[in-house]
């Protein structure tokens, strides 16, 4: 493996866990030139995931375009790196689960997908995602989608919680 900071190719591994059912390995390693550590990702390599769009075109799954799309809406945001990579690595692992037998998704539930852990994780970069992805024509979209947020989280917080644990 390559150091990113350096690029030789002398490192150690310093840890390794499985992610995802054991389809991935996640390794933390250390450059023995210049200490730089890393992290390298291992993934067992099948038929690609295809998307279809909403067109009716396919084209494989690309991971570089969520990241894309996630590091745009938490652009500014005080979400920190690794938990951004988390939000992707999780965006990936769902849809790969929903694309398991047909070997397909569709963007829209693509979108969903990332639509759901944004809204879990910041409310200003789930509607800088949802204005782009669901192509807000004028400012009165925009204001019904902001609702629908406010009222979803007072919703939760009107549930019980279970004290009894």
């Amino acid at each position: 493996m390559r150091c990113p900071y350096c690029g030789k190719t002398e490192d150690k591994v310093l840890e390794s866990r499985t992610m995802a059912n054991g389809e991935h390995i996640r390794r933390r390693r250390e450059c023995t030139s210049c200490g730089y550590r890393f992290t390298s990702y291992e993934r067992i390599e099948e038929k690609p995931l295809m998307v279809v769009k909403r067109d009716g075109r396919r084209q494989p799954f690309d991971r570089t375009k969520i990241e894309k799309g996630v590091d745009r809406a938490l652009e500014k945001r005080p979400v920190p790196t690794n938990t951004i990579e988390n939000i992707v690595n999780e965006i990936e692992e769902r849809a790969l689960m929903k694309g398991r037998v047909s070997r397909e998704i569709s963007t829209t539930e693509l979108g969903e997908l990332v639509l759901e852990r944004l809204n879990e994780v910041d409310k200003v970069a789930y509607i800088r995602f949802a204005s782009v992805y669901k192509h807000f024509e004028n400012l009165d979209e925009f204001i019904t989608e902001v609702k629908k947020i406010g009222e979803k989280n007072s919703k939760k917080a009107e549930e019980p919680v279970d004290t009894k644990s």
